[in-house]
């Protein structure tokens, strides 16, 4: 699966005569493939350039570019410099939001042509995924709810949550994952409050509440989710938070469609936070859009006013942490439609106590 033709069909509408795409997102979105080099998108074909180490199997799984293998003698400079002038191509589009200012101006002295900001082609067309994405986020979802299974089997009190966080290494990975959407996150107590904790040796007991946020990759696309769940019997302050955190979710989740905007979707969960008295404890924004890279765009958060497309992905992750105390929060994923949005995360969201 690749996506060559739908960005040489937007060039005419950027005025572009090609696209340079040399970010690892990029390279994976535009071609399917999980290597490093150099590609070049034009109206009507692509090049792309790889050195010995990919060569073999870019050659094998690349349809629809022409692959060249890049040399000490023949640099992917050289290849690009013969491809675009052989090609008369003029303005040619940049991944302005992921090429550094040192490679920009190590691009411009060397090539051809004029290089051009074109970072909102990308973004637009990988704010609404296709079919052959969503089949492999669905299955990256699905080995994540099995992983969360099976470590909830796994946990005892004595354990600590880097403990936790290697065993959901080996749940997702041993299942079928190419690999970790992101270092995972296991905060346990007083470590909850703090929404992007890194696991530690603080080990986990009873009465704690523990935090888990993890998912995998499958073809290149992500997985995310999060549980809290309860290690022996939790206070009724507890419990009410959670309860609270889970109805905002759901209000969330309920807004969540094509055609609104993210403010709107995160003001709906905002709004049962603050009904609660706990709206000063939600630290960021309901959530943002995944796909090859864990963090896209356009985002569920207060300050997205753009409409949320057809085929976006998008998490649905409210919480809520009180300082020195504990913390809660509980992501979904979500695919939007015209008519509201389908949670593709199966696990299940009542408080879990262990």
């Amino acid at each position: 699966m690749n996506h060559i033709d739908k960005i040489a069909a937007l060039l005419p509408e950027y005025g572009l005569d090609a696209m340079l795409i040399t970010s690892e997102s990029g390279e994976c979105y535009a071609l399917g493939f999980h290597g490093e080099g150099l590609l070049l998108i034009t109206r009507d074909g692509a090049q792309y350039s790889t050195d010995g180490r990919y060569i073999e199997a870019a050659q094998e799984q690349i349809e629809g570019a022409e692959v060249l293998r890049a040399t000490p003698e023949k640099s992917h400079m050289d290849l690009a410099k013969e491809y675009i002038e052989a090609r008369k191509l003029h303005n040619i589009g940049f991944e302005s939001g992921t090429m550094t200012v040192d490679s920009h101006r190590r691009y411009t002295q060397e090539l051809p042509g004029i290089l051009t900001p074109a970072q909102e082609l990308l973004d637009a067309l990988r704010a609404s995924k296709d079919g052959g994405e969503l089949a492999l986020m669905r299955r990256a979802q699905e080995i994540t709810d099995e992983a969360f299974r099976a470590v909830l089997n796994f946990i005892r009190p004595g354990m600590t949550e880097r403990e936790i966080a290697a065993r959901l290494v080996y749940e997702l990975m041993s299942r079928g994952g190419d690999k970790v959407s992101f270092d995972p996150i296991v905060a346990a107590g007083t470590n909850g409050s703090r929404p992007h904790a890194v696991p530690g040796d603080q080990v986990v007991d009873a009465g704690m509440f523990i935090t888990m946020d993890f998912g995998c990759k499958v073809g290149g696309y992500c997985s995310d989710m999060t549980r809290t769940v309860a290690l022996g019997q939790p206070t009724g302050e507890m419990e009410d938070v959670y309860n609270a955190v889970l109805d905002a979710q759901k209000a969330g989740i309920n807004a969540a469609r094509a055609g609104v905007t993210g403010r709107e979707i995160d003001a709906a969960a905002r709004h049962v936070l603050e009904e609660a008295g706990l709206g000063q404890y939600f630290s960021h924004s309901f959530g943002h859009s995944l796909g090859v890279d864990i963090h896209e765009s356009p985002n569920a958060s207060s300050k997205e006013t753009r409409p949320m497309p057809v085929g976006a992905v998008i998490s649905a992750e409210p919480g809520v942490y009180l300082p020195g105390r504990f913390g809660v929060r509980i992501e979904d994923v979500l695919i939007l439609s015209e008519t509201g949005c389908e949670d593709i995360t199966r696990s299940p969201k009542n408080l879990i106590v262990l």
